[in-house]
């Protein structure tokens, strides 16, 4: 095998670590494809350039390889990649209810049974006991039961 197809080999299998380390990592047969390349150029040439260019074509490679590690592990090219953004968000826990028992609110809605009060700024789906309450009513919460406000009408 001819000094060009060797020098392509090694070229073309750190093309492909690179890739792999700085602008895709994580795909691995990317970098599995680059180091069979690099294994390839290595081996043909120790066997077809001497020992004396094979162990220059090994060292330059180590160093190469080393390069691309180094350089594709920095900080900096790990936050292209990584997630570093959080989230302070939180969903409403229902266990824990944000309408107090004896809170009074006005009816958006006609409550026949179910319907929707307007708690100070805060709308929340209520029920009654079964009765019907007409919209712009006054109510006031009985209680809590499982994850549904129960209100009266304030007379």
């Amino acid at each position: 095998m001819d000094w060009l197809t060797i020098a392509l080999l090694l070229v073309f299998g750190l093309l492909f670590l690179a890739a792999e380390v700085i602008f895709i990592p994580g795909t691995t047969i990317v970098g599995l494809i680059g180091l069979a390349l690099l294994i390839a150029g290595i081996w043909f040439g120790y066997r077809d350039l001497g020992s004396a260019t094979g162990h220059l074509m090994l060292a330059g490679s180590a160093v190469a390889v080393g390069v691309l590690v180094y350089v594709g592990l920095r900080p900096k090219n790990l936050n292209k990649v990584a997630l570093t953004s959080v989230n302070n968000g939180r969903v409403r826990d229902a266990r824990q209810p944000d309408v107090e028992l004896g809170a009074t609110g006005r009816a958006l809605s006609a409550l026949r049974p179910a319907g929707t009060v307007l708690f100070a700024t805060d709308r929340r789906e209520v029920t009654t006991r079964g009765e019907f309450i007409a919209a712009g009513a006054q109510v006031r919460v009985l209680g809590i039961e499982h994850n549904r406000i129960v209100v009266e009408r304030v007379v």
